[in-house]
């Protein structure tokens, strides 16, 4: 049976299996307790009649089945079934770039940005639930199986809201939070909304499947790229466009506030802030959005979601993948395969893995001279030796695909994954050597030249086998045409004007062979030399006057029917 919702604001709400709002007057005996007997089993059919003002800001679970429903529940309302009251943000069912697929989404209504997702990882069809159970559990289910679920402690929630900041909030019992998307980021801030210790920003992962993340460990803010082994390319501590407000500080928090990212300490002193707008309007709301590129990006939503100039890093090339893993990234964005690769098979070393258990025999080359790698000034150094040393402690560790080393110092810096290479604006202060196959290249500063004369000899002995191919079904067709013309006609062949004139009544029958002498008989065999005996020896017969001969004559008459 279907309780009414006594007491509490007046926002728009709802009982659960709706989705829908009332019109004022039910809206107020509803808040009011004042209701009709029948008005529970049929209160979704009346919301259908009446035309509901709006989505909801705020779902109770208070009936017996529950609230439920998938993308095609709320198909009218492109999947969306709370609002805000301020109408700016909504939540529910958004697509994705696959079109049957869909994420459950914080949406940003006036510019379409999202800024939270409950399952980026794994999208849903249409008809998959999103639940507000009677047990007070809030699920999204894929198949019967639970996508994303809040983590409650273990409480039961009583009502779910969308606040106009752009914050979701389950509630309990007494109203309290129980948990909220404020806590639990994605890839997106919002202004006002805390970032502390404990929490992560993670990007969709890039085409070669990387993600980047941003989270405050041990006094600092760092953004880092995340292979195996994290590798950080951004910190609060080392942006030179900070502005101090008071140093000396542990950045524990972070804040949007107007046209800054503030920093402070954990008892909420102002200890710094980034500048990344010149608008001057207090009471914008910015999002940072940490993108599958490596970039942290500003959006103004009160523009229509319009982007900030400024970005972090400054430094387009200071991200771990701004080119393909090896490339030297130079100015903007320009990507050349270091020299030490160049004659190799697309500028890649060979190696997949070195610690797999194969027995593919290694070796390290020079990458070339004047190049230095985003992640040199976060990292301490693997160890203090000289090149030989580092050499020798990278080949014989498996995971070491390149190391760089730094004659001044002596520091020695292994990593185990490789992204994008930098030319170094100070001059060659790094030494970079990259792990390969033997046998692949020439090795070290070949340069293209080596390749080069490699592949010329290859490329000779194909060109002249290809020739002398060529030349040869040549002349075996030519002999084959030779040798056709000069085999005689057939004596069997006619033409079609001779076919064509033995058809005509009166004409002379024209013979183009000597018939063989019929040797059945002895009158036969007399009768065929009698008839050719005026065949001269030139092959030339005496015509038909040699037809009305006596002797010709005898001989029709002596062989008659028989």
């Amino acid at each position: 049976m279907v309780q009414p919702v006594t007491g509490g604001s007046t926002d728009s709400r709802i009982i659960a299996e709706c989705g829908l709002i009332r019109p004022p007057l039910l809206e107020w005996l509803w808040s009011n307790g004042v209701w009709f007997a029948l008005w529970g089993p049929f209160h979704c059919l009346s919301s259908f009649f009446l035309d509901p003002v709006r989505l909801v800001s705020k779902v109770y679970a208070r009936s017996i089945q529950g609230f439920q429903g998938s993308q095609m529940t709320w198909i009218n309302y492109n999947g969306l079934f709370l609002t805000s009251n301020s109408s700016d943000f909504a939540f529910g069912f958004s697509t994705t770039d696959d079109v049957t697929r869909f994420v459950l989404n914080i949406v940003h209504l006036g510019s379409s940005k999202v800024i939270w997702s409950a399952n980026r990882g794994s999208p849903v069809s249409n008809s998959d639930n999103f639940i507000f159970g009677e047990d007070g559990k809030v699920s999204l289910q894929k198949g019967g199986d639970v996508v994303w679920a809040a983590d409650t402690g273990g409480k039961r929630v009583s009502a779910i809201e969308m606040l106009d900041s752009g914050n979701l909030v389950l509630l309990g019992n007494d109203t309290t939070v129980l948990w909220q998307s404020f806590s639990h980021p994605t890839n997106t801030l919002i202004s006002n909304q805390d970032f502390v210790d404990g929490m992560k920003l993670v990007s969709d992962p890039n085409p070669n499947n990387l993600t980047h993340i941003l989270e405050i460990k041990s006094g600092d803010m760092i953004l880092y790229a995340g292979f195996q082994t994290p590798q950080p390319y951004w910190s609060v501590q080392k942006e030179s466009r900070i502005i101090i407000n008071q140093g000396g500080g542990n950045v524990d928090v972070a804040s949007l506030r107007g046209n800054s990212w503030r920093f402070y300490d954990g008892n909420k002193v102002f200890l710094s802030q980034f500048i990344f707008s010149d608008s001057v309007d207090a009471n914008a709301t910015w999002i940072a959005v940490l993108g599958s590129d490596g970039f942290i990006t500003f959006y103004n939503l009160d523009e229509n979601g319009s982007a900030s100039q400024k970005k972090i890093p400054s430094d387009p090339c200071s991200r771990p993948e701004p080119c393909e893993a090896h490339y030297v990234c130079s100015g903007n964005n320009v990507c050349q395969c270091p020299s030490g690769l160049r004659t190799r098979s697309n500028c890649q070393t060979g190696i997949v893995s070195t610690c797999d258990g194969s027995h593919d025999s290694t070796e390290l080359v020079s990458a070339g001279d004047g190049l230095t790698y985003f992640s040199l000034v976060f990292l301490p150094p693997s160890s203090k030796t000289n090149l030989e040393g580092c050499k020798s402690s990278c080949q014989s560790n498996c995971s070491c695909l390149a190391f760089f080393f730094q004659n001044s110092s002596g520091n020695c810096f292994q990593f185990s994954n490789i992204g994008s290479f930098q030319n170094s604006k100070a001059g060659p202060s790094f030494m970079a050597y990259i792990k390969v196959l033997s046998g692949g290249g020439s090795g070290s500063n070949a340069g293209g030249d080596g390749g080069s004369k490699k592949s010329f000899p290859v490329v000779v002995v194909i060109v002249i086998a290809t020739l002398i191919a060529i030349c040869g079904l040549l002349y075996v067709a030519f002999r084959y045409h030779r040798r056709k013309k000069k085999m005689p006609e057939s004596p069997l062949e006619t033409s079609e004007e001779d076919n064509f004139l033995e058809t005509l009544s009166g004409m002379p029958i024209r013979f183009s062979y000597l018939p063989l002498p019929p040797t059945s008989s002895p009158l036969g065999s007399r009768l065929y030399s009698s008839f050719f005996k005026s065949v001269s020896g030139e092959g030339t017969s005496s015509g038909p006057s040699d037809c009305n001969s006596d002797a010709y004559l005898s001989s029709v008459q002596l062989s008659g029917p028989r």
